[in-house]
């Protein structure tokens, strides 16, 4: 009996999946773990790991308002392993969450965006949303206070929405109020819908990622040697695999999923919060005109994000993290920049008077909508002005400084809205809370 051949056929399907993924070589350049920090393989795996424990959740899982916060219960106490599936369940959650936002991070930040791979950015981007909204459905589902309250806020934000905003919500949530039909619609979504759009764009865009040749070098490493995908890339991937799955193991095991009491429609806690990712989008409905921060802004920042592989650069720079050293120092000076700025803009929101007092009624959309839009709008744009003559920077350069600049603002409205608001939204101390 020859073993080796044994051995071989039992090998040869892991390796032909290997191959599926990888190209027999790879470029001995794109091994540096600093170049993707691993962050895509990462992301494929938590959904791996979210898909495995969601469906040995669902089996004991009950989508409805009577028996969804008891089998949660049950769960947690009475199944075996059953609280540590369900950690590890919410804990890998959000991880994809973070690690995919990251994993989008590097691609900008490496100029991998660019054409001819316009379009996994593209389907990078719409997987992010899927994964945003596989977080989102999902964090219905346990029906205690802190999800009920949630979805309730989260959900009232689409009425501002002209038109098909009050449709649209009515439909997700399957009736006028957070009900039995929100939490069977919002099941369905996320254990049927969304994991299959899901895995469906990930085929694609690992296509597209192969089709483009793998992970992006710059000009200096593209005549890099070529070496054996197995076992230099695959060792590499196991061991960054086997790490963050000891560390979702830690976290479920020292770190309970939140269970608050059971979901009160009568009762709403003060203040009433949408989830973490969505609390940005909630401060900025404290100091915008609800079209403004909910339609304007959103579409002007999805369209650029959108259109961001078709603007026009010249320098053709592609594999470097943040360009060049003017973009490095640019960027610390952007990312300060936004900070700042958007702490400054709160600070003068909350203390300025409430501008309705002075115009009432249909003026607001200009007083706390257009007005407030230009002068963030010209403050960053003067910002950018200086930056631009001070240091010279090409449009690349720009680009990726203005982009700093917005995700700084968007973390310090988060943050705010997460850890500085108490009873009726207003500013406070966190250990006051």
């Amino acid at each position: 009996m020859n073993v080796n051949s044994d051995l071989g056929k039992h090998t040869r399907p892991i390796y032909n999946l290997i191959l599926h993924l990888h190209p027999k070589k790879v470029k001995a350049s794109t091994l540096r773990f600093k170049l993707s920090f691993g962050l895509g393989g990462m992301s494929a795996l938590l959904v791996v790991v979210q898909i495995f424990t969601g469906l040995l959740l669902k089996f004991h899982y009950v989508p409805n308002p009577e028996g969804a916060y008891n089998s949660i219960l049950a769960i947690n106490e009475n199944l075996l392993f059953g609280k540590l599936a369900h950690n590890i369940h919410y804990w890998s959650a959000i991880l994809l969450l973070w690690i995919t936002f990251l994993h989008m991070l590097r691609v900008f930040f490496t100029g991998a965006y660019r054409k001819p791979r316009q379009a996994t950015w593209t389907f990078g981007v719409l997987l992010l949303i899927l994964v945003v909204l596989s977080n989102f459905t999902g964090y219905l589902l346990p029906w205690d206070q802190l999800s009920y309250w949630a979805v309730t806020v989260s959900t009232s934000i689409l009425d501002y929405v002209p038109l098909i905003g009050s449709t649209a919500r009515e439909a997700l949530l399957g009736g006028q109020d957070v009900a039995g039909g929100t939490l069977s619609n919002f099941f369905n979504l996320h254990t049927g819908i969304i994991p299959l759009l899901l895995l469906a764009l990930m085929v694609h865009h690992f296509w597209q990622i192969r089709k483009a040749g793998g992970l992006i070098v710059s000009e200096e490493e593209k005549d890099s040697p070529l070496v054996d995908t197995q076992p230099n890339l695959v060792a590499r991937e196991l061991v960054v695999s086997l790490v963050l799955i000891a560390f979702i193991l830690l976290l479920g095991v020292l770190f309970d999923a939140p269970l608050r009491e059971r979901a009160n429609p009568f009762f709403s806690p003060n203040p009433a919060k949408a989830p973490w990712y969505f609390m940005g989008l909630q401060e900025l409905l404290i100091h915008f005109h609800p079209f403004f921060a909910v339609v304007v802004i959103p579409i002007i920042l999805f369209a650029g994000i959108f259109y961001l592989p078709y603007f026009k650069l010249k320098d053709g720079v592609q594999g470097i993290w943040f360009i060049s050293q003017k973009g490095r120092e640019t960027g610390k000076i952007s990312a300060i920049a936004g900070f700042i700025f958007t702490i400054i803009f709160i600070l003068l929101s909350e203390a300025l008077p409430d501008p309705e007092s002075i115009l009432p009624g249909n003026f607001s959309i200009i007083t706390t909508g257009l007005i407030p839009f230009i002068f963030v709008v010209v403050s960053i744009y003067f910002f950018m002005k200086i930056i631009q003559r001070k240091f010279s920077i090409n449009r690349s350069e720009y680009i990726q400084s203005l982009f700093i600049i917005l995700i700084a603002s968007y973390s310090v409205l988060s943050l705010v809205g997460i850890s500085f608001r108490g009873e009726g939204m207003s500013l406070i101390w966190p250990w006051l809370l």
